[in-house]
């Protein structure tokens, strides 16, 4: 599975001592540091994942630029453009994220474990026939991309729940939580005006990035009132609604990867890059795109026969799982 050359062994205690002075930080924090090796080994793979996607453009513009068909170069064809330009897309995203957590990091932050499992899901999520063999560990080791999702959605719905009970708690003494009412009442009519708290962002950013600041704004806004109708909706159950909460860390992740584009295009222009103007062109080209995506995901998650479908998906694999295998016989009914 790629995953070559490594020492990865199954390590067995059998009522073994630690002497005091050999612990690592205090008794039962273990947990915390493995969890803060995985947060490395995640960002890692981003980076990892950055030259990966880097060789295979190379391999494929090169094939494509020398492979004549029809009388054309294979880079001529329109569609063929279309799959260059969607690696270079991925790949800038995923370039952008790493240096984004990068920058993080050498800040003295230790709080990145969302952006470092969002970023490790996003690069690791595409492939070529060869190249995917041997990455497939990838979207296994530092935990699965599966349980990761997971990760991402309940951390967030943790985060509004929270704000969703001090809430709950203000209502009902409104005259001694005043400030809190009140603070609620203006960003939730702020939100049906179509306004946003993060208006300093389109103030600071060129024009020609104005457009997809925009657009953050409201993905970010779409997506918080998403969050908030599913824990009115579920309430604790929430954590259950896995059909639910993979679409919304689908979403997250999209937006994450649109916000890191924005930001590394806005500083190319900035600095008035020789490539400024072609960043410029990925990035207006991703947040088109990301936007139709995310609206893609947060209409399926708000639609009605979502938790329909998904009973119809559970009883399917039920089906198949009781019968081991393939329910139904050729149409000659063999």
């Amino acid at each position: 599975m790629g995953i070559k050359a490594s020492n990865t062994a199954e390590v067995y205690f059998d009522n073994v001592k630690v002497p005091v002075d050999c612990l690592i930080g205090k008794e039962g924090d273990g947990f915390k540091v493995a969890m803060n090796i995985l947060n490395n080994g995640r960002f890692g793979i981003a980076a990892a994942m950055s030259g990966t996607m880097k060789f295979c453009i190379k391999k494929a513009i090169e094939h494509a630029n020398v492979r004549t068909q029809f009388g054309q170069r294979l880079v001529e064809f329109g569609a063929i453009r279309e799959k260059i330009a969607a690696m270079v897309l991925r790949h800038y995203a995923t370039e952008s994220m790493a240096y984004m957590i990068s920058g993080i990091m050498d800040q003295g932050s230790s709080e990145f474990q969302l952006e470092a499992a969002m970023s490790k899901i996003y690069s690791s999520e595409c492939g070529l026939e060869k190249v995917m063999r041997d990455l497939r560990i990838v979207r296994i080791y530092e935990g699965t991309n599966e349980i990761l999702r997971l990760f991402i959605a309940l951390l967030g719905i943790e985060y509004a729940g929270g704000h969703l009970k001090e809430l709950q708690k203000a209502l009902k003494s409104p005259l001694a939580s005043y400030g809190l009412i009140r603070d609620e009442v203006i960003r939730r009519a702020k939100r049906m005006a179509k306004m946003t708290t993060q208006n300093n962002l389109i103030v600071s950013i060129q024009p020609e990035l104005v457009e997809h600041a925009k657009s953050l704004t409201h993905l970010v806004e779409m997506f918080g009132s998403t969050v908030e109708e599913l824990l009115i909706k579920y309430g604790k159950n929430i954590v259950d609604k896995q059909f639910i909460l993979t679409p919304l860390a689908d979403a997250a992740i999209e937006i994450f990867a649109m916000a890191v584009v924005i930001s590394r295009t806005k500083l190319s222009l900035e600095l008035n890059r020789p490539s400024a103007n072609y960043e410029k062109n990925l990035c207006q080209l991703f947040c088109r795109k990301t936007v139709d995506n995310v609206s893609k995901i947060i209409s399926t998650i708000r639609s009605a026969n979502q938790s329909a479908d998904f009973d119809l998906a559970s009883n399917i694999a039920e089906s198949v799982s009781q019968c081991a295998g393939v329910v139904q016989k050729t149409p000659l009914n063999i």
